[in-house]
């Protein structure tokens, strides 16, 4: 396979495009979460443009997971919803071809019954996973190595086994870190410079981030356009987190200086322009 390696930030017009096509088409976005992540990821989802339901209430899991635009599933929703209600909405999702996101929070930390959710999980066809580079790693049949929620691996380490798990699933996978990386199964690699630190530490960034690679992809057709939504959710985010950092003075104030900025993003570069 040769692998294609290109760089994408938020100043490339297909980046701009789809948050275009986000805030004109207004997308149904539905996803499982957690409830410490569960605001901050509708939040985010609205501030791109799309329309968020989050949660598992009685019938959600499979009226919704069947009639959204896209979807996604974050792993520890667990704590606040079932696997059934996770599988429910992933038999959904696929009998209506609704795109959706798998997001294997904490995967490799230790907990094999979790895990073993996850995996079941992932065999249901998810149009993208994105994780960090352990959960990646961990998902792809590496040696666990995460701490609780969060990564002890580089992406230098996960790359080799996330190639091997786009390939064999044929799914697009993100690793999240200093710098993103976005494979296809094709071998087609999108590196997304940018962000800032304090990304990881605030609680629910990573999981919203999972919710707006879902919206990305209710906005573009099947084919090799996903590979390009996936990595333009991430140069979304590293744009907002580097205008937010800039006034931030602190953690708190960063995350709601990052909800505003990726929802001013479109005032100031419009589909297609250079930012």
């Amino acid at each position: 396979m040769c692998f294609t390696t290109v760089s994408m930030n938020y100043d490339n017009a297909a980046c701009q495009s789809v948050l275009h096509r986000i805030r004109t088409q207004r997308p149904f976005v539905y996803g499982l979460t957690n409830y410490v992540a569960a605001t901050l990821s509708a939040n985010v989802l609205l501030a791109a443009g799309a329309a968020p339901a989050i949660g598992a209430a009685p019938g959600w899991a499979t009226g919704f997971g069947g009639h959204a635009g896209a979807m996604w599933i974050n792993a520890a929703g667990l704590i606040n919803c079932t696997a059934q209600d996770m599988h429910d909405a992933v038999t959904a999702a696929q009998g209506n071809g609704v795109p959706w996101v798998l997001d294997p929070v904490a995967m490799g930390a230790g907990v094999s019954q979790y895990d073993a959710i996850i995996r079941d999980l992932a065999s249901g066809g998810p149009a993208a996973i994105r994780g960090n580079a352990s959960e990646v790693m961990a998902l792809a049949g590496g040696g666990a190595t995460a701490k609780g929620v969060e990564t002890t691996a580089s992406i230098t380490q996960a790359l080799p086994l996330a190639r091997e798990l786009a390939s064999s699933r044929g799914v697009i996978v993100a690793i999240s870190g200093p710098e993103d990386h976005i494979l296809a199964p094709d071998g087609r690699h999108v590196t997304v410079p940018g962000g800032d630190p304090m990304l990881t530490m605030v609680t629910g960034m990573g999981c919203a981030l999972g919710g707006l690679v879902a919206a990305c992809l209710a906005v573009t057709p099947t084919g090799p356009d996903r590979l390009v939504a996936v990595a333009a959710a991430h140069a979304l985010y590293a744009r907002a987190a580097e205008i937010a950092a800039r006034s931030a003075q602190g953690t708190a104030s960063f995350a709601t200086g990052f909800v505003d900025a990726l929802s001013r993003l479109q005032q100031t570069a419009g589909p297609g322009a250079s930012g």
